[in-house]
């Protein structure tokens, strides 16, 4: 197996992206190949500060970066020398099985919907986050960000993707699945919960709960937890707010540790044809490594494979 990472993005690249791919490279099997994307004089330089053999990796050199404030569509379509326009092409060349990056994540999405492609049948990729549930296990909220508007028929999507994701990678038995919304009454909530209900409530390949609310985000009611990105992302950012809120107070929760980001790295996108990865722009070393590893965890997964069966079955 060979992972791609794009060693230029992030707030804190080249240094904590490189230092994560030595972390990765301790724990990962001899099996799975690391191969850094970017400025290879500055690659080689951490390495050797860190006096770490640099033949344990592939290197292949970057002229330019996308930038955090660069638009995603121009500059991955213009900047074709950029760490994650090269990222992509090893992606769809088949050179690498996974691509990381902690960088600008509007072109990692532009970038997989123009060089891997969606899974057929998918009328848009979306992006996940972990939340943590106080029984100790973890619950898939989506979309968190990728899609800020929706029709049922993509919600229902959402759900096929998030589902698959659960039991396929968190080894969750039939994840249940619920429908964010204001109230539990199927006929509560606008046009688009009220139509996603049906949809969701007839599809015979998910166990569909019904509706949730904000306050069954964290308990068990639900597995996968499904909203437009829009809605998504709000919760997403207040549930980070609580971990930050935590720290300024020096309290120490066991509970609300496990909303430390460092802990999970990154998320997949979900519904394109292969395995891309996108972490924090704040990643540190530690978010790096666990970006990469859970890479290699979706790869061995088949994840790909399995959300086209549920469509073609779903």
């Amino acid at each position: 197996m060979h992972i791609g990472i794009d060693i230029m993005g992030g707030d804190f690249a080249p240094l904590a992206t490189v230092n994560g791919a030595i972390l990765a490279a301790n724990v990962l099997p001899t099996s799975c190949r690391l191969v850094l994307i970017g400025d290879k004089e500055k690659i080689n330089a951490i390495l050797q500060s860190q006096q770490f053999d640099s033949s344990k990796f592939d290197i292949v050199s970057s002229d330019s970066v996308i930038e955090m404030g660069d638009h995603p569509a121009k500059a991955f379509t213009q900047k074709q020398d950029s760490s994650i326009s090269i990222g992509y092409n090893l992606l769809k060349e088949g050179k690498i099985d996974a691509f990381v990056s902690a960088g600008n994540t509007g072109a990692m999405l532009v970038g997989a919907v123009l060089s891997v492609k969606p899974i057929e049948g998918i009328q848009r990729p979306c992006i996940m986050s972990l939340i943590p549930k106080e029984d100790g296990g973890f619950g898939i909220l989506l979309d968190v960000g990728s899609n800020a508007d929706c029709k049922p028929e993509t919600l229902l999507q959402f759900a096929l993707l998030g589902s698959t994701y659960a039991s396929s990678v968190l080894n969750i038995s039939s994840p249940k699945v619920g429908l964010i919304n204001i109230g539990e009454e199927p006929e509560k909530g606008n046009a688009l919960a009220q139509a996603s209900y049906q949809l969701l409530n007839e599809s015979s390949a998910l166990n569909f709960v019904g509706n949730i609310e904000g306050r069954d985000l964290f308990n068990n009611k639900a597995d996968v937890m499904v909203c437009d990105g829009f809605t998504g992302n709000v919760v997403l950012k207040l549930a980070e707010s609580f971990y930050k809120i935590i720290q300024r107070r020096n309290i120490n929760d066991e509970y609300f540790n496990r909303f430390n980001y460092e802990d999970y790295g990154g998320t997949p996108i979900l519904g394109i044809n292969s395995t891309v990865i996108v972490g924090h722009g704040i990643s540190n070393a530690k978010a790096i490594k666990n970006m990469i590893t859970l890479a290699q965890d979706v790869v061995q997964a088949q994840l790909k494979d399995k959300i086209k069966s549920v469509l073609q079955h779903g």
